[in-house]
């Protein structure tokens, strides 16, 4: 009794096998959290940029998520069924992203949001919730209910092994294309004429003003910007998943996650948001699946009860 079955003494992983289990199962938490927050980090960016420049939080942020991921899903269906090259398709979900954010963006800023400007802000607040049920709709008519795939770029790239593990290289490319994203966004605002002309009118709009600046045009580039953004990272993500009704929500309350947590309009604290967002649902996805969403709200709690501005908190000077 005290020996036991032979069988099951060899099932017993020996220490070695053990410890090479937990350095694998921790490689396998941080790669997918890097993943998983690289699309969010685009996304959120975006969201915290509108409001870093307009003072608007965007509920409709994750329609847009959503548009860009059926335009991209529509625009690979329709390139990959004629005989173009293959990685050319890339360029082409890059292309609709940024027609899609052209389209909307000024539209949406000059045609709704520029009416309320000077309203109170939650009335703000529910313009764009208003949006958001118009938009949800709005994708219903034109794509329908049955979902879409965009599977054609996911494979092109192949595997590649990281760590000891396998995964599709266009996973890592997520991972590069938000690092180039936060890059150029940072650069775009500090070292750049017009990103300082930016950074001016979220400081002092109306010092700014009376300083010759086009506050109006400002705040339909920096809208169009955040439009582009959001787009981009649905475009991007949409041959990773089933492009259905729905994705907008899960998404949108990701990206507030982000946001409160980073701060209100800084975008290193979206980075620095979504590295944890992203490391903690991949956590939760393989030590406790059930607990997915409920993680992302557990560490926005303990954010906020530690500081309530967020990670970086926003100075009185509103610097994004």
């Amino acid at each position: 009794m005290g020996e036991g079955a032979p069988g099951q003494r060899d099932a017993r992983p020996s220490p070695p096998e053990q410890t090479s289990r937990r350095v694998e199962l921790v490689a396998t938490i941080v790669i997918d959290g890097l993943i998983d927050a690289s699309w969010l980090f685009i996304v959120a960016v975006g969201l915290t940029l509108v409001f870093g420049v307009l003072n608007i939080l965007n509920i409709a942020h994750g329609n847009l998520y959503a548009i860009g991921a059926y335009t991209a899903a529509s625009a690979v269906g329709w390139y990959y069924a004629g005989s173009g090259p293959p990685l050319l398709g890339y360029v082409v979900m890059l292309g609709a992203a940024l027609l899609v954010a052209v389209a909307i963006g000024p539209l949406l800023e000059r045609g709704i949001l520029r009416l309320f400007y000077r309203r109170d802000e939650i009335v703000l607040v529910l313009v764009t919730y208003a949006l958001f049920l118009v938009l949800e709709d709005a994708t219903k008519l034109i794509w329908g209910a049955n979902p879409y795939y965009a599977y054609e770029p996911y494979g092109l790239l192949g595997n590649v092994k990281l760590l000891g593990l396998t995964y599709v290289a266009y996973d890592l490319l997520l991972i590069a294309l938000s690092v180039v994203t936060g890059g150029l966004l940072w650069l775009g605002l500090n070292r750049t004429a017009a990103g300082k002309v930016v950074l001016a009118v979220i400081h002092d709009r109306e010092m700014s003003s009376a300083m010759g600046v086009n506050v109006t045009r400002v705040f339909v580039l920096a809208f169009t910007l955040g439009v582009f953004l959001a787009v981009l990272g649905g475009a991007f993500t949409a041959p990773k998943i089933s492009v259905q009704p729905g994705i907008s929500i899960t998404v949108i309350l990701l990206s507030f996650a982000v946001v409160v947590i980073g701060g209100l309009g800084s975008v290193e604290g979206a980075a620095i948001a979504a590295l944890l967002v992203g490391l903690a649902r991949s956590a939760a996805i393989h030590l406790m699946p059930s607990a997915e969403l409920f993680i992302v709200y557990l560490v926005m709690a303990g954010v906020l009860a530690l500081r309530p501005e967020g990670l970086f908190q926003r100075a009185a000077l509103r610097k994004i």
